[in-house]
């Protein structure tokens, strides 16, 4: 199975920035084989795709609102996914999930995902 630990989250003012980590592991997880990603969700709202980025981590692919203000990178040495999060806005405001995908990047990279437990991420106006 593999195992995705999310870390990072918090009570932020808006303007302020913050890094989520995702840890990721398992017996035959081969962490530079899988698309990599970030969803969230806030109170009330569907699950939203955030950011992608390739095995390598040559691609990556962001949605319009925070574009500019997000950052996905990886560190396939370590096994870890990173989020910089910049210019917070109470919007913002959600549980943020981990996801790895088998498929490559594409619009449909995240059917059938393992997905991290989330960390929540508050952003104060």
């Amino acid at each position: 199975q593999v195992q995705l630990v999310e870390s990072g989250g918090g009570l932020v003012q808006g303007g302020g920035s913050l890094r989520l980590s995702c840890a990721a592991s398992g017996v035959t997880f081969t962490f530079s084989m899988y698309t990599m990603g970030w969803f969230r969700q806030g109170p009330g709202k569907e699950r939203e795709f955030v950011a992608a980025i390739s095995r390598s981590g040559g691609i990556t692919s962001y949605a319009d609102s925070e574009k500019g203000r997000f950052t996905i990178s990886r560190d396939n040495a370590k096994n870890t996914l990173y989020l910089q999060m910049n210019s917070l806005k109470p919007e913002d405001t959600a549980v943020y999930y981990c996801a790895a995908s088998r498929r490559s990047l594409s619009g449909n990279t995240f059917t059938d995902a393992y997905w991290g437990q989330g960390t929540q991420v508050t952003v104060s106006s």
